[in-house]
């Protein structure tokens, strides 16, 4: 499976044209972002790009930004929460004993579980979001309908426009793709 940048978006399977979009290949990471460039810089928005490994200048260059650090930071902080209060509620309130003087709430001891509980719903949250934020489990995508793109987990990169985005128009787009001068070219059928 291809390295993908961002999550897919459903609504590009909402529109009226009878084609999912327009994908392009080429055959370096630079080729690729001077040609995600250049789409961005003529208005296309919903614009997907397909490495066979991550490119923090290819993310920069489609203007995706991810949620996955606000989801964890959240995650973490509710599970610090859930320990120190588990623990307070257990000790002060619900089954207090008095062992060696010690104060019913005497909170350094509570340090280590509120650390494993913000380490624990830190990492499910970014797995889950994960999966969640790329729209997974997704069995089938409509780029697998075209041929070339089973070496996108090779040695190929591949751009696609979709036909959901404001500005696609089905010539006007074709020619400019065709103009960025990639390898290949090929219309992405809707599933």
């Amino acid at each position: 499976m291809p390295f993908l940048t961002h999550k897919f978006k459903f609504d590009c399977l909402k529109t009226s044209h009878p084609i999912f979009g327009y994908m392009i290949e080429y055959e370096s990471m630079e080729e690729l972002i001077g040609a995600v460039k250049k789409t961005k810089e003529a208005g296309y928005k919903a614009v997907e790009a397909y490495t066979p490994m991550p490119s923090h200048e290819l993310i920069h260059a489609l203007g995706h930004k991810s949620y996955l650090a606000n989801l964890v930071f959240c995650g973490g902080c509710l599970g610090a929460i859930t320990g120190f209060g588990m623990q307070t509620f257990a000790n002060v309130f619900h089954y207090s004993w008095n062992i060696g003087g010690r104060p019913d709430f005497s909170w350094p001891s509570f340090i280590i579980i509120t650390f494993e509980l913000m380490v624990l719903f830190s990492a499910l949250t970014a797995t889950f979001g994960m999966f969640l934020l790329n729209g997974l489990p997704r069995h089938h995508h409509p780029v697998f309908e075209v041929e070339q793109f089973d070496r996108a987990s090779q040695d190929r990169m591949f751009l696609v426009v979709h036909s959901g985005d404001a500005q696609f128009d089905m010539e006007r787009t074709k020619e400019f793709l065709n103009g960025l001068n990639p390898i290949s070219f090929a219309e992405v059928p809707k599933v």
